[in-house]
């Protein structure tokens, strides 16, 4: 840290730890670490960084504290900022409302009071981090305001916002009565990263709509006035990877490849494993998958007996009712399809409510045959990254919906439309019966793609394009990403 504050902030909904309070009142941690640290971890640690984020638990307030390198910052948040920042407006209203109303999102004006009120007080946060023309990076949905309030409070920072799941076409935005302000919010900063080229349009679009600003492509002008000067704010896409050759180091682990054989071994060694592994989330099409499946069992076109599919769904956001109901569906279908199908050791499903380490998900992608990735609406969807750099062998088969983000990268996958259902059990059946030379052929295009693309790349290109700090290891050349695109 400078005499003055950090270099580079990076803003979260959480930090990278969990955190609880002790039987004797002191404040315990555990390392967290997802895609988002994995990738800005190295970064941060060589440019002097800090992050802020939630901790995880209601009413707990920490001081900031230091691991492995990095400043971490809680900012505390009561049970109904809980309920109404997080559960409420982020999950109940902004995230149905970005994935194309799959749930119809709720509108609430107390919901909404508390998201501006908890975005001030990270901007707050970040702010009393930052050292004098500072990067900042916001992340996501949760904290779209933080850009401008932080410009409010700091006019010399460098600010970076990346928003990990879709945006919206401006049909299906302009909904929301807060609009305006969101747009306003994001506009704080000088750099907004999306995860697809369309999306990085649908904003710039729902600017020139529903602002007077005016756009030149991926850009959008923002005026002089009394208090700022003139400044240009950019709108791109930089799609997010993975730690691909840590993940593909992983499979490769005798320990690992020994665990995937007594997986098939498990399941009774059929011919064909086949797996889906998601949140258990309404976007991810998870019932649209089982009922292509269960209709390709009920036609004969795959034998119960030498076809299982494993079913991954993690728990997530149990205390929203759309999650609660999607939870009773899945679990009804998989029922009637293992009554129908299964037989005395032996399932036709097997249905997993529960999270796994990296060690394990990356044994149940060398298990699978075919991977089952059916989103009905996905910002990337890093599943089907981490199951094409699991397989070195260069076996198995991606079946892949075209709604996601990977889906403009990965393009050995076989694409399917999680809404037509004929289209994807013929893609499944497809999946299942294909030839090793085609399984090598498609496996080894996907392989080249993910392991160059990497999450570090991601953040490197980011970072330079912003104008702060790239991670050495990965410099990137001016044209990564399809940055040069323009969008109108």
């Amino acid at each position: 840290m400078g005499k003055d504050g950090f270099n580079l902030v990076v803003v979260a909904n959480r930090l990278p730890v969990d955190m609880s309070i002790t039987e004797d009142g002191t404040v315990d941690w555990q390392r967290s670490p997802g895609g988002l640290v994995t990738a800005l971890e190295p970064v941060m640690q060589g440019a002097d960084g800090a992050w802020v984020g939630w901790s995880g638990a209601p009413d707990l307030t920490a001081d900031p504290f230091d691991v492995d390198g990095m400043r971490l910052v809680p900012v505390s948040l009561n049970q109904t900022e809980i309920e109404r920042y997080y559960e409420g407006f982020s999950n109940d209203t902004l995230w149905p409302l970005y994935h194309d109303v799959i749930a119809p999102p709720a509108f609430h004006r107390q919901w909404w009071d508390s998201y501006r009120k908890v975005n001030q007080r990270f901007a707050e946060a970040a702010a009393s981090q930052a050292a004098h023309g500072a990067i900042v990076w916001v992340q996501d949905y949760q904290l779209q305001l933080v850009p401008k309030l932080l410009r409010n409070l700091r006019p010399d920072l460098r600010i970076g916002f990346f928003n990990h799941i879709p945006f919206p076409p401006l049909e299906i935005f302009q909904q929301l009565p807060w609009r305006r302000q969101v747009l306003e919010g994001l506009l704080g900063a000088d750099l907004i990263g999306f995860q697809r080229g369309g999306d990085a349009s649908n904003f710039v679009r729902a600017v020139r709509r529903l602002t007077d600003l005016t756009t030149r492509g991926q850009h959008v002008m923002i005026e002089a006035t009394d208090d700022a000067p003139a400044r240009t704010v950019r709108a791109a896409p930089f799609p997010i990877s993975i730690d691909s050759h840590h993940f593909d180091e992983l499979a490769r682990s005798p320990q690992v490849q020994a665990r995937a054989r007594e997986i098939r071994t498990d399941l009774g060694d059929p011919e064909i494993v086949m797996l889906g592994v998601d949140r258990l989330d309404y976007t991810k099409g998870i019932r649209h998958r089982i009922k292509a499946y269960g209709e390709l069992l009920q036609d004969g076109r795959l034998d119960p007996a030498k076809c299982t599919l494993v079913q991954v769904a993690s728990p997530s956001r149990e205390n929203v009712g759309a999650y609660q109901e999607l939870r009773d569906h899945v679990e009804t279908l998989v029922g009637r399809i293992n009554g129908e199908y299964g037989e005395i050791g032996h399932s036709a499903i097997h249905y997993l409510h529960h999270s796994y380490p990296p060690e394990e998900m990356a044994a149940l992608y060398l298990a699978a045959d075919v991977m089952l990735v059916t989103s009905l609406r996905d910002g990337m969807n890093l599943v089907a990254k981490e199951y094409v750099a699991a397989r070195s062998d260069t076996a198995g088969v991606l079946v892949l919906s075209e709604f996601t983000g990977a889906a403009d990268e990965l393009a050995g996958a076989i694409m399917v439309n999680p809404h037509d259902i004929d289209g994807m059990k013929d893609a499944i059946y497809r999946a299942a019966t294909m030839d090793s030379r085609e399984q090598r052929k498609r496996m080894r295009r996907l392989r080249r793609k993910v392991l160059t693309d990497d999450v570090a790349k991601w953040s490197a290109s980011f970072l330079t394009t912003l104008g702060g700090i790239p991670d050495p290891a990965h410099s990137p050349a001016p044209t990564t990403l399809a940055m040069t695109q323009e969008y109108s």
